[in-house]
């Protein structure tokens, strides 16, 4: 059957609109901070054979993992056959099924519920939500895990709600493995909720358009997504592309370690193939298969055309070899809570890959992954309590805009909390909160900057646990952009007592009270020549606070004019050609870029 495209738009945005009122159902019913002010979740709708139609803007790695958890969960645990009105259908553990192709982490909670109209199955609702606390050896499941049991209670798929009716059982074993089980109580039933609301809105388009018609635009926006994603990738040149990222690049833990990509395009499909990638450690950085999957995809629809429905269509023309037991497709018992190590070096292994291919396409490093996490017992409440943030930082550059400054970048995508909710929710005082001056890499256009990031902790034995990815080797720069600057945490600055932490992902740090935690974020990287960017940006950027006078003159070549407010156009054009000839003497006779 066939259905006329005005129809098939507004279907369309129906579905979309169905998925983003689940996240945002979630979002303004929970208690938890890394929810209601993080937006970590993400909703998603199925049709009734498990194929994506629509989800909503929300949290990159997230989304593209639900459908294969779905997956898995028709193919080796609930059939079709067996799902009912009104079942609820969970899971946290990253290794239901025969590999790795669930939730990322115990702290996702994954829920899925069937939807019937006439008695009969033609949709599935879904929503991922990261939880505070499943009840790991520390607190929100952070420090050195080195296996999966120590990072909390694994929830095979299992149905909570059973024809509409809550397994209090169930409920009452997985509160009984939590630290904070009113918060959990109340969040999980939330995303219960959410999803059987949606549920009503699916049906409301059955009422509206009949099986027939509906379930006939389904099958046409699949088409469409994956005829307009295999237009884009077929504007690729064909070919094999490689390359490699470091991660734990501070050589500690056993690092660094290797991330291989040799990426094949032929025709309209794409093959990401990350054989030579190095075996998963002993660690909790190593990335579930689902992971991988979602932070490949997600690039994928970065240099695609934006306009593109995100169906199921969007990944036909994707294959993805991943060999098993390795960072890229951690097998049990392998750690994953931090698997985001992996997973944002994956975006700038992809987009290093293709950045001779479509260099108008892709963009320079990012600021990688980077938390930090405080748990303590609060000291009015006597409730446990962990707050932090997904600490946002610089963003690559590309051939059209500079990087974007202070954002959770890429597959994470979370909001920063605002200072006051953290300060309303827990013992802590902020003190600064600021760009970190000349940490975006210089370029044609600049990488973005990173933060400069203080607060105190004000109740005795605080445990903080951090995350600073490209500690060493900084965010690169692409087409002659230079990288951003790295990251580093400092406890007590200025004190006697002041303390560089020594790994970039580190064990529990014991505070007491009124010691002071400092984060310099890392930068991104530039893209193109910094001695070409106009000296009209560079001042801007100087009279904005982002680059400093000195940076100014030494990577860009420009010379402010002895008021300091404008540029003085005959030393800068001196400078300049000086740095160019000493920069094409470096680079060599036959390389273009300076």
């Amino acid at each position: 059957m066939s259905v006329d495209p005005i129809t098939l738009e507004i279907v369309r945005n129906g579905l979309v609109a169905v998925a983003e009122q689940i996240s945002t159902r979630m979002i303004r019913s929970a208690t938890a901070v890394i929810v209601k002010e993080m937006e970590d979740c993400s909703g998603a709708v199925f049709d009734r054979q498990g194929r994506l139609l629509s989800e909503s803007a929300s949290i990159p790695i997230h989304l593209n993992c639900i459908g294969l958890c779905l997956r898995t969960i028709i193919d080796h645990y609930i059939p079709l056959s067996d799902w009912h009105p009104g079942d609820v259908v969970i899971t946290n553990d990253p290794y239901a099924g025969p590999t790795s192709l669930s939730s990322h982490h115990t702290n996702d909670i994954i829920a899925f519920s069937p939807v019937f109209w006439r008695d009969r199955l033609v949709a599935i609702t879904a929503l991922n939500t990261h939880h505070t606390d499943v009840g790991a050896t520390w607190m929100a499941s952070r420090g050195w895990n080195v296996e999966i049991e120590q990072e909390g209670l694994r929830i095979p798929p299992v149905k909570i709600v059973m024809r509409g009716k809550m397994d209090r059982q169930m409920l009452a074993l997985v509160l009984n493995n939590t630290r904070v089980p009113q918060s959990l109580e109340n969040d999980l039933t939330s995303q219960i909720a959410s999803i059987t609301l949606a549920g009503a809105e699916v049906i409301g388009l059955f009422d509206r358009y009949g099986r027939e018609t509906l379930e006939a635009c389904f099958d046409a926006l699949m088409a469409y997504s994956e005829r307009r994603t295999r237009e884009e990738i077929g504007k690729i040149p064909d070919g094999i592309y490689r390359h490699q990222e470091v991660i734990l690049d501070d050589g500690e833990r056993g690092g660094p370690y290797k991330l291989c990509l040799e990426l094949t395009v032929s025709g309209d499909e794409m093959t990401f193939d990350f054989t030579d990638t190095d075996p998963q450690i002993a660690g909790p950085i190593n990335a579930p298969l689902s992971a991988t999957y979602a932070a490949t995809f997600y690039v994928v629809r970065c240099i695609t055309d934006p306009s593109i429905p995100n169906t199921e269509g969007c990944k036909r023309p994707i294959r993805i070899v991943a060999p098993a037991g390795t960072l890229v497709n951690a097998q049990w018992p392998a750690a994953c809570i931090q698997r985001m190590v992996v997973c944002h070096p994956i975006v700038d292994l992809v987009m290093g890959a293709l950045s001779d291919a479509v260099p108008d396409r892709v963009m320079a490093d990012s600021c990688g992954c980077m938390y930090n996490d405080t748990s303590v017992k609060h000291p009015k409440t006597g409730q446990r309590i962990a707050y932090g943030e997904v600490v946002p930082g610089g963003i690559g550059a590309t051939a059209l805009a500079d990087g974007a400054n202070v954002l959770s970048c890429h597959v994470t995508n979370c909001p920063i909390p605002p200072i006051e909710a953290t300060e309303i929710e827990a013992p802590a005082l902020f003190m600064r909160r600021e760009f970190h001056v000349d940490s975006g890499g210089p370029g044609r256009f600049r990488g973005g900057l990173g933060q400069v990031l203080s607060y105190r902790v004000l109740a005795p034995e605080s445990r903080f646990a951090h995350t600073s990815q490209k500690s060493v080797v900084p965010p690169q720069g692409v087409h002659g952009g230079r990288p951003g600057k790295s990251g580093y945490w400092l406890i007590n600055e200025g004190k006697n007592s002041e303390q560089r932490l020594r790994y970039a992902i580190g064990d529990l740090e014991i505070l007491d009270n009124g010691d002071t935690i400092t984060h310099y974020g890392a930068g991104g990287g530039g893209y193109g020549s910094p001695l070409v960017r106009p000296p009209e940006a560079v001042l801007a950027d100087i009279q904005d606070g982002l680059i400093s006078v000195e940076s100014a003159k030494v990577d860009y070549g420009v010379v402010l004019a002895a008021n300091g407010r404008s540029i003085d156009q005959a030393a800068t054009s001196v400078l300049r050609e000086n740095l160019l000839a000493r920069c094409s003497i470096v680079a060599g006779p036959d390389r273009e870029d300076t």
